[in-house]
């Protein structure tokens, strides 16, 4: 089943039913409108089950927390029937995950005009031949009516490679600044720390938000642009762009690093124990698959994978 987005009424359809029927496991007059409401469009369905991902994280949390959590339910879905607007209701369920524990994404993401979810990449061919391709948990909004055009990163990364069947200024923004590809194929990443420019072919000039100077990089450079500059310039990271090609390719990295970078493809709790967490490791992993990617560890490594549930995942010292 697809994992495409859904629209925010039928999201906030899909959080009313589950407030509904986990409150008090609902009338059978409710399960049959359910059973309707879920047939009737294979949107329905889709909102449904990523629904279901997320009940599946909560559902590892610790019993005081997750008991407080289903304490609040009864409270919860007599706050979100006064509220009239899906964003609310997004708004109301994320705040509540994000006080227990699960981590949640921000509104700007469930807005946005393109997103992936967990593990899904997507490439778009945008109306002036760009190829726009978006890393998992992505958000972007495209907007090219105005004099130029504009794509806005709110969260995760993108691949750029760009058309030529516009002669309007193409810019990538996000909150840290401006980016303005020279003609050109370049990756753009959001961290917690700014925004990431790879450059991989040609060259971009870069803008930060609060600076009048712009600079140029250069095909083989990278930088993390904030809001009030740019960084030190450093040669981009050997496979910096084969998660576009489902690969994640490393180079004498650590194994905590590795770790980290899988867990962003997959739903639940990834870890990694102290005692193996600086062994390094280089190779090519696939991303659309994180079990067979670290039972590819195991052979190389002196770990082994502890699985406690499918969503507690260890990797540990054998």
């Amino acid at each position: 089943m697809s994992n495409a987005p859904v629209s925010g009424k039928v999201l906030e359809a899909a959080i009313a039913w589950k407030l509904c029927l986990d409150e008090d496991s609902g009338t059978s007059e409710q399960h049959s409108a359910f059973m309707h409401w879920h047939a009737a469009n294979e949107e329905h369905a889709r909102a449904w089950r990523q629904l279901g991902v997320l009940d599946q994280r909560v559902s590892v949390m610790a019993g005081p927390v997750r008991h407080t959590l289903m304490q609040s339910r009864a409270g919860l879905r007599q706050r979100l029937a006064g509220l009239g607007g899906g964003l609310a209701s997004v708004l109301l369920l994320g705040g509540l995950l994000a006080w227990a524990g699960v981590p949640t994404l921000a509104p700007s993401y469930w807005l946005a005009d393109q997103r992936t979810a967990t593990g899904e990449m997507r490439t778009l061919r945008l109306e002036d031949g760009t190829l726009l391709s978006l890393n998992t948990h992505t958000a972007v909004d495209i907007d090219f009516k105005g004099e130029q055009r504009l794509i806005v990163l709110h969260q995760g990364e993108i691949s750029v490679e760009t058309g030529h069947d516009d002669s309007r200024p193409l810019l990538v923004r996000t909150d840290d600044g401006r980016l303005r590809p020279l003609g050109t194929r370049f990756l753009v990443k959001r961290e917690d720390a700014g925004t990431r420019l790879e450059v991989l072919q040609s060259s971009v000039a870069a803008k930060p938000q609060n600076s009048g100077d712009e600079q140029v990089l250069r095909e083989g450079q990278q930088v993390l642009m904030s809001a009030d500059g740019l960084g030190q310039v450093g040669p981009v990271a050997v496979g910096s762009d084969a998660w576009a090609r489902g690969m994640l390719v490393v180079d004498n990295v650590r194994l905590a690093d590795l770790v980290a970078t899988l867990g962003q493809y997959r739903n639940g709790h990834l870890g990694v124990a102290d005692a193996v967490a600086d062994l390094r490791v280089s190779g090519s992993f696939p991303l659309s698959d994180t079990d067979l990617a670290l039972a590819s560890l195991v052979p190389a490594l002196p770990v082994k994978i502890e699985r406690h549930t499918p969503w507690w995942v260890t990797v540990s010292a054998r």
